[in-house]
């Protein structure tokens, strides 16, 4: 006997679905459009149309938010600064998603985990962390210049998308030993097509792991414009195919980031597994200072996400609703300055190195070859200051 595709049709498990059944993907789907609270003006939305409810954010939250975005890209513009001025080795810019930045941290506790990227330097800095120790990495001065465990924080990840991977393994760890600790995962547009993201996703998922995978979809993975990296309608969907929830939000809309990204730390704590957040964003500034964006993208591109400034965006809403006024706006505008003020003035300081240090935390125990380095390192740094060479 012949079998039709029709017939094939008609025996599959879709087809065979009554129109009372529910679709079991369909809770894990993100809402068709990004969630959006306020729009470009900073005038408030009605309640979104989707999968999910999103309560908007206490308003001294809102408050306390403006404030970190503002000190946020003044650490920001002072720290590309530092690097033409030689300060730096390299600084991957964040501004125009300052409110992916500061939003994510915001929506997590202290004692949570946060897995960043190279480009994090924000977010940490919005996190607590002191600003030199996070610009230790890019000044070249160590690996990592905060402690991890005492932070909380993992080291700045340059490889695309590893830091999936540790953030699963440390929330399923967390989860084990019976804590309602949550892992942020922050991961760009372009590490979503590396391996190890599909490799941290799937583990997560399958274990249950409480993190929150956080993709800046910026447009961008360097050079490389999204239309090459992907065929899916929108990066959260990816979740869906490993069965987690997902969602995609308007990433320069600080209401919905920060209401969104909350939702997805309950979620997680709560017990329910991992959830994917893509936030639509763009970078305004180059990759790097490496970099030569001209190459691949035009400044009327520039100029039309200029409009969607985060940060004015949050202000004219926070007036609006009596949160803020001159005298609030003008006193955050002048802690920043300070701000930026003392990281100029503490990265002008030499900082101290000790090259023995370079044979420091390579193994748990020291190997014979290393030793030998070590002290053969050592004898001609003697030698040198012997001749006054040092």
């Amino acid at each position: 006997m012949t079998t039709t595709p029709q017939a094939v049709r008609r025996a599959s498990p879709r087809a065979r679905r009554t129109p009372t059944q529910p679709d079991p993907a369909a809770p894990l789907l993100p809402s068709r459009d990004p969630v959006r609270l306020l729009d470009e003006a900073g005038r408030r939305l009605p309640a979104a149309q989707g999968p999910r409810d999103y309560a908007e954010p206490p308003a001294e939250s809102l408050r306390e938010l403006y404030r970190r975005m503002v000190v946020g890209r003044r650490f920001d513009v002072q720290a590309t600064a530092l690097t033409k001025q030689g300060r730096l080795a390299v600084y991957p810019s964040s501004r125009g998603q300052e409110a992916c930045q500061v939003g994510a941290v915001m929506a997590v506790r202290p004692d949570d985990w946060v897995f960043p990227t190279y480009r994090e330097s924000m977010a940490l800095v919005s996190r607590g962390i002191d600003p030199v120790e996070v610009l230790t990495l890019l000044r070249g001065d160590w690996h990592c210049g905060y402690d991890p465990a005492a932070r909380r924080t993992a080291p700045q990840c340059t490889p695309l998308a590893t830091q999936t991977i540790h953030a699963a393994g440390v929330a399923y760890g967390e989860a084990y030993q019976g804590r309602d600790t949550v892992a942020l995962a922050f991961i760009g547009d372009g590490a979503t097509s590396e391996g190890d993201f599909h490799e941290g996703v799937n583990v997560a998922a399958v274990f249950r792991a409480p993190v929150v995978f956080f993709v800046q979809n910026n447009r961008y993975a360097i050079s490389v414009p999204l239309s090459r990296q992907t065929a899916a309608p929108s990066l959260a969907y990816k979740g869906v195919g490993y069965g987690i929830a997902s969602e995609q939000v308007d990433g320069n809309d600080p209401l919905a980031v920060l209401a969104v990204l909350t939702h997805a730390v309950e979620h997680a704590r709560a017990g329910n597994g991992p959830f994917l957040v893509e936030a639509h964003t763009y970078r305004l500034e180059p990759h790097t200072n490496a970099d030569d964006a001209s190459r691949y993208r035009t400044m009327d591109e520039v100029e039309s996400w200029l409009g969607r400034d985060p940060i004015a965006r949050l202000e004219v809403y926070l007036r609006g609703i009596g949160v803020l006024d001159d005298a609030a706006v003008e006193a955050v505008r002048a802690e920043a300055e300070a701000f930026a003020a003392d990281l100029r003035t503490r990265m002008n300081t030499e900082p101290v190195v000790e090259p023995l240090s370079l044979f420091d935390h390579v193994y748990a125990q020291p190997t014979p070859q290393l030793a030998e380095q070590r002290e053969q390192v050592r004898a001609e740094l003697a030698a040198a200051a012997e001749d006054g060479d040092v």
